[in-house]
């Protein structure tokens, strides 16, 4: 083979007219070469161009190379060096070195490594894919014994654990919303040692997906200063961070035949990714793809080689958080009782975004010693959340407060409209769809996070969300609660069509809509959902109805209702569906449904059991059950043991009895 490509360069030589194109096949070539030495050369020639060609692939990186063990290593590396590098790199730290809690540049920023709080991370299986609500992921977590799992340091998710020995490129990190994953990306970009981190949020990859361009035209867009650097050089150890597999609106195709191995060649975004993860494309730099549970299946197993999950604060960090948020330590441990006090509340704090909510809420109520009820449920949390953002815009922007009624209408919405969709960003088509004012919605910065990156050049568009998916269903029931006060309109029973039906819409909104009768179709809809994806707008739905919530909100009612009537039909209403659920799961949203309603009196015969030792005396109706696999699995401790007899009494230890408490089991480290 060696022969035949000598005779073929020979050929190849005589045929080329000067010495400036035989240059260009061969490499430079000297201006004058003895006849003598040809030969020679040729040979030499054709030794350096078979020892440099790379072997062709005929499958994805990802299943067959042997990975370079130093990519997993910081570098020495003297950036003194290399003043382009440092100017890329200082200007990455400023970018990334403060924290805007919530909210996009509103208020006073904060440096990242003086709140920053260390995220309780691990190694997950990368078969477990959850499609159901990220609350109850949450809850479920908050169950789960901590000490089972092998936690990890942010900045260690490239490195093996001991008796680990392969090399890891590609880590998958996945969390629920408002988990910390972005918060983890900025800590990871200040304190980690690769000399080049590109962070590419799926946000701003979208807005590319009609222009063809090479990676390396990509990367001079987003990073202007790398066009004076040959960023792929090996002397750079280099990670791409892709933020937000979730929010992706490209067509991922991993089983596309389209190969991709030049950074200088055109393509697609899509396909730049997809080679990218697979490996045909610079298969030494590192891949980091963060993403809620929902969307991690979309990259497929065999190109991802970790993944870890996010799980937010265990109850140490928790209370670091609140003592670093909050300077005056006194108030800081109050608020951290307060919380402990309520099981929904302390649940929702392993979200480090509702630390930060309840600590604007809880820092300002217990510190002026406001008049009015200390918040004990999620809805009335994020009420006077709400009340508070919509104050702070009063007094920044002297308006008046006939404006706020139209623009928390429209929001929410868009909220609703948004999470029927299953969508948590939104662009300005969206916003105009409902009539909301692009201008304006930056106003409201405190809810609706205005994301507009200067850097992107000719792709200046504006994206937005909400702080927190919760936010989003919070405002999502208060659209569909105001509707139904101020407007007389069921959200669930409008009619779209024109004509003869628009006139018995007309006729049906003419009728008087009662809140009792929105919360039967709101249950409903919630229970029909497979994943539970309005489990929490449910929640909020029932609990702005209650009277301490619509005091909050007089200011965006045009009239008042009595509630007490109809709660009390909706408490009967969601009692006569746990009775014939079979589903523990959803059975234990409708128990949190009816705390929101001010409802604890099923739950209450049940302690009254357990505190008083007849339990096991006790015949147990189907509602009561429920109620006590929902007390077991929302007490303060969680049994380690499980103890069937002791707990109902030998004699009642059926394996009826024993299918009703599957769920106490499940949870629980071991049974008896």
């Amino acid at each position: 083979m060696l022969i035949f490509t000598f005779f073929l360069y020979i050929y190849k030589f005589l045929s080329f007219s000067n010495f400036t194109s035989a240059s260009f096949y061969f490499g430079r070539l000297p201006a004058s070469i003895p006849s003598k030495y040809l030969i020679v050369y040729l040979l030499y020639a054709v030794l350096r161009r078979n020892l440099r060609s790379r072997p062709a692939v005929t499958e994805p990186i990802c299943k067959k190379t042997k990975y370079d063990e130093s990519v997993n290593q910081p570098q020495d590396f003297n950036e003194s060096m290399y003043p382009v590098l440092n100017t890329f790199r200082s200007n990455l730290k400023k970018k990334f070195q403060c924290l805007y809690e919530g909210t996009a540049k509103q208020g006073n920023s904060t440096l990242l490594n003086e709140i920053y709080t260390e995220l309780y991370i691990t190694e997950s299986e990368s078969g477990e894919i959850s499609n159901e609500h990220e609350v109850r992921q949450i809850e479920t977590q908050s169950r789960r014994a901590a000490t089972e799992d092998t936690p990890i340091k942010c900045s260690d998710i490239f490195r093996a654990l001991p008796g680990q020995d392969k090399p890891i490129r590609t880590v998958l990190t996945k969390g629920v919303a408002g988990i910390g994953k972005t918060v983890s990306v900025q800590k990871f970009i200040l304190d980690w040692d690769v000399q080049l981190i590109f962070p590419l949020p799926f946000r701003a990859l979208n807005l590319m997906k009609d222009k063809t361009l090479s990676l390396l035209k990509r990367l001079h867009v987003f990073f202007p200063e790398t066009k004076e650097m040959e960023i792929f050089s090996d002397k750079y150890k280099v990670l791409f961070i892709f933020d937000g597999l979730d929010e992706c609106r490209l067509s991922l195709d991993f089983q596309s035949d389209v190969r991709l191995c030049d950074v200088s060649e055109s393509a697609s975004v899509d396909v730049l990714l997809t080679n990218l993860i697979v490996g045909n494309l610079l298969p030494s730099a590192l891949i980091w793809i963060t993403s809620r549970p929902a969307a991690a299946d979309l990259v497929p197993s065999e190109c991802v080689h970790r993944v870890t999950e996010v799980r937010g604060f265990n109850e140490p960090q928790k209370e670091e958080y609140f003592r670093k948020r909050i300077i005056d330590q006194g108030l800081a441990k109050r608020i951290i009782s307060h919380l402990k006090s309520s099981k929904s509340l302390d649940i929702m704090c392993h979200i480090p975004v509702f630390c930060w909510i309840s600590a604007a809420v809880l820092e300002k109520m217990l510190s002026q010693a406001e008049s009015g009820e200390i918040p004990k449920t999620l809805t009335q949390m994020y009420t006077h959340f709400l009340m508070a953002q919509i104050n702070i815009k009063d007094m920044k922007y002297n308006e008046k407060k006939d404006t706020d009624k139209e623009m928390i209408f429209q929001l929410g919405k868009l909220a609703y409209e948004q999470l029927e969709k299953g969508n948590v960003i939104f662009y300005e088509e969206d916003l105009r769809e409902c009539g909301i004012d692009v201008t304006e919605a930056s106003v409201y910065s405190g809810l609706c996070t205005q994301i507009f990156r200067e850097e992107f050049g000719l792709y200046q568009v504006k994206v937005f969300c909400f702080v927190h998916l919760s936010v989003q269903e919070h405002l999502a029931a208060l659209y569909v609660h105001l509707s139904c006060t101020n407007n007389n309109t069921n959200v669930f029973d409008q009619i779209t069509e024109r004509g003869f039906s628009s006139r018995i819409k007309d006729w049906i909104q003419s009728k008087h809509v009662s809140l009792s009768e929105l919360h039967h179709r709101a249950v409903d809809k919630a229970l029909q959902s497979k994943n539970g994806h309005l489990d929490l707008f449910l929640r909020f739905l029932l609990g702005l109805s209650v009277e301490s919530n619509r005091g909050l909100l007089q200011g965006l009612m045009k009239q008042t209702r009595g509630s007490s009537e109809s709660n009390e039909e909706t408490v009967e209403h969601i009692k006569k569906k746990i009775r014939i659920s079979r589903s523990p799961k959803k059975s234990i949203n409708l128990f949190h449904c009816l705390n929101e309603l001010g409802d604890h009196s099923i739950v209450e015969e049940i302690q009254q059991y357990l505190n008083s030792g007849t339990l096991a005396e006790a015949k147990l109706t189907s509602l009561q059950w429920s109620a006590l696999v929902f007390f077991l699995l929302t007490s303060e401790q969680m049994m380690d043991v499980f103890e069937l007899n002791k707990l109902v009494g030998r004699e009642n230890a059926s394996d009826k009895v024993v299918r009703k408490l599957l769920p106490v089991i499940k949870e629980s480290r071991s049974a008896q």
